[in-house]
């Protein structure tokens, strides 16, 4: 059982909606979202969606990177 199914909040400031995903720290400080300090980003519902928006061309770019 993870940290996710054991309730974890969302690590955003001033958020404190249930977790959905575990994204690393670095990712997601790189996409602008301001978190608190800890080794992984815990994202609620909506702030997944905010950082897929933002890291859309970070993703891009290293999907063609591999592809090369």
């Amino acid at each position: 059982m993870g940290r996710i199914d054991k309730g974890v909040k969302c690590c955003v400031i001033n958020c404190n909606e249930p977790a959905i995903r575990s994204i690393s720290m670095d990712k997601v400080e790189s996409a602008g979202l301001k978190i608190s300090e800890s080794k992984r980003g815990y994202l609620c519902k909506e702030h997944y969606k905010e950082y897929k928006t933002l890291s859309k061309d970070d993703r891009r770019i290293e999907k063609w990177r591999r592809d090369i």
